[in-house]
């Protein structure tokens, strides 16, 4: 009894580890190749999307997330002149499921985002990249390289995420 508790331990442990290395592996590497569409219902695959060497936003998100919401619409207001001065883009990528799927595109619509949106009907992408919950947010530099995530949004985190995408721009490190 005493040895399956510690083939047991040791089993969580070896399994952590390797969930790990797979995460800094995936931090290494930027997106994934992973099937998404875009909102006329196109597959494309994820690593396919890249930046031209500028950053990249990636926000995962849900039409039902009011959070998501929230923080797509605060982070707009920024967008607009740091697409314009740093070349950054954002992608936004609906994780709603075939139940809500055929609500995106109009409430899209309806928000006037100048994002590129994206739906994960599947949850490929999202699986690839280890998201849980929504809203969650990956900031990728010019090569494609995660160097920020979070998984939560408070308000005044986008003025936050500005400053980081100015700072990859211009070269600086973000802390």
């Amino acid at each position: 009894m005493l040895s399956g508790f510690f083939i047991s331990t040791a089993m969580k442990k070896l399994t952590t580890l390797l969930l790990c290395l797979a995460t800094s592996v995936l931090i290494a590497q930027g997106l994934p190749n992973a099937e998404i569409q875009n909102l006329q219902g196109q597959t494309l695959d994820a690593s396919s999307l890249k930046s031209d060497g500028h950053p990249m936003i990636v926000s995962f998100w849900a039409t039902w997330c009011k959070p998501c919401i929230s923080e797509l619409n605060a982070f707009h207001d920024y967008y607009i002149d740091l697409a314009e001065e740093t070349g950054v883009k954002v992608l936004a990528i609906s994780i709603d499921d075939p139940r809500t799927m055929s609500k995106v595109a109009p409430f899209v619509a309806g928000q006037a985002w100048e994002y590129n949106i994206f739906l994960d009907p599947n949850s490929n992408l999202r699986r690839a990249m280890g998201v849980n919950n929504v809203p969650h947010t990956f900031l990728l530099d010019g090569e494609g390289n995660i160097v920020w995530q979070a998984n939560k949004y408070v308000p005044g985190e986008e003025e936050e995420l500005a400053h980081k995408v100015e700072a990859l721009a211009a070269g600086q490190p973000i802390e």
